[in-house]
């Protein structure tokens, strides 16, 4: 399984960026997939999921200001983010929806896409 993500960038603060991940997963259309990012130092944290049913859900930090959506036709997930602060400067990353107690048994990681927000 692999995961290409793209999209960041450098951004003022209250600018928008729009990420893309490309799965290569069989199935795509069957898996829970969200994004995660990761702060130099710390463990990966949870951003958004979205299911297979079409359920979504978000980290507090990012409630209305972030969307997850998905193409499953193009094994695509997309993260578009709107009114961006310093504190969402990060790498970001796509994966299968992780549970929290797992997510440091998981190796299977793309290279990310560093987002960059200036205040």
């Amino acid at each position: 399984v692999q995961f290409v993500e793209s999209g960041g960038g450098l951004v003022q603060a209250g600018g928008s960026l729009r990420l893309s991940c490309v799965a290569s997963i069989n199935s795509f259309n069957t898996n829970s997939m969200a994004w995660y990012r990761q702060y130099p130092g710390r463990q990966r944290e949870f951003v958004a999921h979205s299911s297979n049913t079409g359920f979504t859900r978000y980290a507090d930090s990012v409630k209305g200001r972030f969307t997850i959506s998905r193409d499953n036709a193009k094994n695509s997930l997309y993260l578009q983010m709107n009114n961006l602060k310093p504190e969402d400067t990060a790498v970001y990353y796509c994966n299968r929806n992780i549970l929290p107690d797992l997510m440091s048994t998981v190796a299977n990681w793309g290279q990310g896409t560093q987002v960059t927000v200036t205040s």
